[in-house]
């Protein structure tokens, strides 16, 4: 998508071009009138030879005030290229959305992409079971039916708690990885990938009670409620890592 100035300064050089060529055809056509006039004498044929020298010098003469009134404006500034890039990717991700599949295909780049900055990092290997549970859950939630509807409200509540801890275990990890003043964060970044271990274990343990339940399991529903209760407990403690001391966090029904 061009930016702003690249519209003004097109719009400029074509303003320039119209002047350029209206100001040579009013020149042709004044020099076959003055040259076909005075050799033929004036008659019905030399009358349009005049009005379209007339015509083209005044069509002439308003290109150039165009023109000069368009260059007097101010020219927009160059675009932030990093905003630049976030508006063109916005848009080239909404036409992808649009297409079929595209929903899919930008949400499976994206994964891909998280993957990619973990890599080599601790969280890594349960950011992939975590994208593994999810992608199963997403193509379970048409077949369980509206009476689990509360239960995949928990699990996605869970499960961008769970990223966004994977992400605050990896920035921990990075910041141990500047040198030896990091060895403090230890403690820290074992505690966050404790309670990551044990947030994955709980999704994957829910994604397979609800695998359960589509396979019409006779104990898949008490299963699944239990393994509800069990990654909504895992969510509530997430949650209270993420709220202040002296804090009340609201209550749930």
């Amino acid at each position: 998508m061009a930016s702003d100035r690249t519209k003004h300064l097109k719009r400029l050089r074509r303003l320039h071009r119209s002047a350029r060529g209206w100001s040579v055809r009013a020149g042709l056509l004044t020099g076959a009138t003055a040259i076909l006039v005075p050799y033929s004498g004036l008659g019905l044929p030399d009358a349009f030879w005049a009005a379209g020298a007339g015509g083209s010098i005044a069509i002439a003469v308003w290109r150039w005030i165009d023109f000069r009134a368009f260059r007097a404006l101010p020219v927009p500034p160059e675009p932030d290229p990093a905003l630049a890039g976030s508006v063109a990717r916005e848009k080239l991700v909404g036409l992808v959305q649009r297409l079929p599949a595209g929903r899919n295909a930008i949400a499976e780049f994206d994964r891909q992409r998280e993957s990619f900055k973990l890599r080599g990092l601790s969280v890594a290997e349960p950011w992939r079971r975590l994208d593994r549970a999810a992608t199963m859950l997403s193509g379970l939630i048409g077949r369980l039916g509206p009476a689990a509807e509360a239960a995949v409200l928990d699990a996605t509540v869970a499960e961008r708690q769970l990223r966004d801890l994977a992400q605050r275990c990896a920035s921990v990890e990075r910041t141990m990885r500047l040198g030896p003043a990091g060895d403090a964060l230890r403690p820290a970044h074992q505690a966050l990938a404790e309670q990551l271990e044990q947030g994955v274990t709980a999704y994957e343990q829910f994604v397979t009670a609800a695998a359960s339940c589509v396979a019409e399991d006779s104990a898949a529903v008490g299963n699944l409620t239990d393994a509800t209760a069990f990654l909504r407990g895992v969510a509530e403690g997430l949650a209270d890592l993420r709220t202040p001391q002296g804090t009340p966090r609201p209550q749930t029904a």
